[in-house]
């Protein structure tokens, strides 16, 4: 069987449901086919872990912030923890970051105050910004367009590669408002859900050049391993799905997915 390079660029390996098997499930994820997996941080605790994983796996790569929903534990410091967490060269991304008003787990106010000083660290660094949103769409539209306008002010690099707006679960007009801004969008395991019309509407309108596949593991487990633990090697399984609905092979969404990411996060590319 042909070799296919595979990318997951959002996975969570640091989290404890991997404690029991971790290096079985990268062993798997190697298994079959992926060549690099992105862990975001949610907070400074598991920002640190994450990139404590990149040391040990070739493969890792990560990226740090704090989540909406850790709002609520950013500090005087946490800024100056993040720049310094940000230094480090397998640091590709600010994320997971963004404004979850589903959950709620901290105040409106504070998760806007903390995702734009974020924003701004992102800026300020060059690094794209991995974007976690529920319930807020367009609040997270009328922010991102008042960065985007000021990355354009400061004729930042980064208008070419602003972000990935993770696990993306909104409509198709949202996807164009994306699109238009050089955006990419993160495509999870929902995509092999029966019921998620809208977002296989979207997923087959979306260009190739801005699509990501992730699967967010431990979680949005894909058909048909609903019910289990989520990892890393079932990023075939959305490639495959996503390759069925455009009708085009599963290689060719894999072999975009994983060069949209290499020009996006500025890895070293694969051979």
């Amino acid at each position: 069987m042909e070799k296919v390079n595979l990318t997951d660029t959002h996975c969570h390996l640091d989290f404890a449901a991997f404690d029991q098997d971790r290096e079985l499930v990268i062993a798997r994820a190697r298994e079959a086919g992926l060549v690099r997996m992105l862990n975001p941080g949610i907070d400074i605790t598991t920002s640190r872990a994450a990139l404590r994983l990149t040391e040990q796996y070739d493969e890792v790569y990560t990226a740090v912030g704090i989540h909406p929903n850790s709002a609520d534990s950013w500090k005087d410091e946490t800024y100056k923890e993040l720049i310094e967490l940000a230094s480090y060269s397998k640091v590709v991304a600010i994320g997971e970051i963004g404004l979850d008003y589903y959950r709620n787990g901290a105040p409106a106010e504070v998760q806007r105050k903390v995702f734009s000083a974020q924003l701004d660290l992102a800026a300020n660094m060059g690094l794209p910004v991995i974007l976690h949103n529920r319930d807020a769409s367009e609040e997270m539209m009328t922010i991102l367009d008042g960065w985007v306008d000021e990355l354009s002010k400061r004729k930042s690099k980064l208008t070419e590669r602003p972000g990935v707006l993770h696990s993306f679960s909104g409509n198709l007009a949202m996807a164009e408002w994306a699109v238009g801004r050089n955006f990419l969008l993160g495509f999870t395991g929902p995509v092999t859900y029966r019921n998620a019309e809208q977002l296989r509407q979207v997923v087959v309108k979306v260009p190739l050049e801005n699509l990501l596949i992730e699967t967010d593991a431990p979680f949005l487990t894909p058909h048909p391993h609903r019910g289990e633990r989520n990892e890393p090697a079932h990023v075939g399984v959305i490639a495959g799905k996503i390759g069925e609905l455009r009708t085009i092979e599963m290689k060719a969404v894999a072999q975009a997915s994983t060069r949209n990411a290499g020009r996006l996060f500025c890895w070293r590319e694969i051979d």
